[in-house]
């Protein structure tokens, strides 16, 4: 199975100059729990790094801005997105993909072109459903057989 295939295409993205606050924002008004952050080149988008919306908790709304002002939520969203983008291509296969997220101790990860450009984002949320429709298929195959044994072999 190609990640290509199950992940979400039209990922909500930001590049890295957007305010934390217009990010959270746009989370909520996206209904989505992250943000690919990219670099924009030749119109294309290009990731660099993944917005959650727990660095927004974690990272920025849980310092406290009178003892803290750097975390005020001025921040821009390059200032705190960690620098390692765990990516994949389109057409790799899901179970690498699943290795490098866990290897990561990530839950989602932008899906790339050929080219490197954003085409999508891949979550836990859309290899459930996708695996689960394997397994589906994997317990009719094992029913079918029982029953081809039974009628065959009469």
């Amino acid at each position: 199975m190609r990640v290509g295939d199950i992940c979400s295409r039209n990922p909500s993205y930001v590049t890295r100059d957007v305010r934390i606050l217009e990010a959270a924002r746009r989370m909520r008004s996206d209904h989505v729990g992250d943000l690919i952050v990219v670099e924009e080149k030749n119109g294309r988008p290009f990731p660099i790094g993944v917005l959650t919306d727990r660095d927004v908790v974690v990272g920025v709304l849980a310092h406290d801005p009178k003892t803290d002002p750097a975390r005020s939520g001025l921040l821009d969203v390059g200032d705190v997105i960690d620098g390692t983008l765990v990516s994949a291509a389109e057409d790799e296969d899901l179970a690498p993909v699943l290795r490098r997220m866990r290897s990561f101790g990530v839950r989602r990860v932008p899906i790339v072109d050929a080219e490197g450009a954003l085409v999508g984002v891949l979550s836990v949320d859309d290899v459930i459903p996708a695996i689960s429709d394997e397994l589906a298929e994997i317990g009719a195959l094992v029913s079918r057989q029982a029953e081809w044994e039974k009628t065959s072999r009469q």
